[in-house]
């Protein structure tokens, strides 16, 4: 099971296509969603949350700290964050785990589980830039929403698609959202 959190930082739609994929793809997902992404969600958007929450296989509220993935003792394979505002960020850098998400995220660096975060912040300050190192140190793959134009992209369909499959890539599922250098 793949964990997907998405907060409340610009780009909400990375969260909601992966989401997309995982189902073409049968993979079983979880999703928690913050309650500034549910704002974000329908200001950037045309998706409603609850259409979002019909993409997931399990849904968890964001408030609740007993949920079954908080533990490490639950079973997922791997969490992508996505995107993740800064200041998920530096509670994930800073262990401070008061909400589903940011334990989650605890939970799946304790166990060294692939942790796949895509911090949406421009320009980025320094201590930013430190939060992200730390959590790298701890093993996460940071993997900032930065498409790459190498492929030619003509849409942003086609941007949005090259971000998820560079997440797909960094848990090791085969995709061909994007096409690669030759």
């Amino acid at each position: 099971m793949i964990v997907v959190a998405i907060t409340g930082a610009s780009g909400v739609i990375y969260g909601i296509r992966l989401l997309e994929v995982l189902n073409e793809m049968n993979i079983e997902n979880a999703l928690v969603i913050s309650d500034a992404a549910k704002t974000v969600i329908e200001s950037e958007t045309d998706y409603t949350v609850d259409e979002l929450t019909g993409l997931a296989d399990n849904c968890y509220d964001f408030n609740d700290l007993t949920a079954s993935i908080n533990s490490g003792s639950f079973k997922a394979s791997a969490l992508a964050i996505v995107p993740c505002s800064m200041k998920t960020l530096s509670s994930i850098a800073n262990g401070y785990g008061d909400n589903t998400i940011t334990r989650v995220a605890d939970v799946s660096l304790k166990e060294r589980r692939p942790t796949v975060i895509v911090p949406r912040e421009t320009p980025l300050r320094s201590v930013h830039l430190q939060n992200m190192l730390t959590l790298s140190h701890e093993g996460a793959i940071i993997l900032p929403a930065m498409p790459g134009f190498y492929s030619a992209h003509d849409t942003v369909d086609d941007q949005i698609n090259f971000i998820v499959g560079k997440i797909l890539d960094s848990l090791k599922i085969e995709n061909d959202l994007f096409k690669r250098w030759e």
